[in-house]
């Protein structure tokens, strides 16, 4: 059975090339149904490609080969929780060694334009700890990056960034 709430995503005619790519790249997804046109439409042909289903990381998602009419901005991202270097590292060298390219904060954006926070854990931990100095810390480290440097974060959240000899 289909889900009942789907993110639908808008591409400009690579629906498909996207959804291979994060079936490929992400764990717990794949590509599923593929729609072509039935008929002509604004931005394309009867039989071309129309919409592709498939999952990124179990999240259920809807490719629509719309057009060049809208484009993805910041304001949707997808958050993955990493656990580690090792997998921070391969997700995000995935993403912007494929055409995307790299922002702040541990963001990024595919040659798509669709917008990923690649996010490890103890990031997260850090920023909800009570002792709002450590967090603070872990805040301000990551501010400066652009992908998450995991021991960075974990070095400023426990003993204040200082290095040991």
């Amino acid at each position: 059975m289909a889900s009942k709430n789907t993110i639908c995503l808008w591409y400009d005619g690579a629906a498909l090339e996207a959804a291979r790519f994060y079936a490929a790249v992400f764990p717990d997804s794949a590509v599923g149904d593929v729609v072509h046109a039935p008929g002509d439409y604004p931005s394309g042909k009867e039989g071309d490609v129309l919409t592709v289903e498939f999952t990124v990381m179990g999240i259920p998602c809807l490719g629509l080969n719309g057009g060049p009419v809208f484009s993805h901005n910041e304001s949707f991202s997808f958050q993955i929780a990493t656990d580690d270097q090792a997998e921070t590292d391969r997700l995000w060298n995935a993403i912007v060694g494929n055409g995307g390219r790299e922002s702040a904060c541990g963001w990024c954006k595919d040659k798509w334009g669709i917008s990923w926070q690649i996010t490890p854990r103890i990031l997260t931990e850090a920023l909800k700890d009570p002792d709002r100095a450590a967090a603070r810390r872990a805040f301000e480290a990551m501010m400066g990056m652009g992908k998450i440097d995991v021991a960075e974060i974990e070095r400023a959240w426990k003993d204040g960034g200082v290095q040991g000899p």
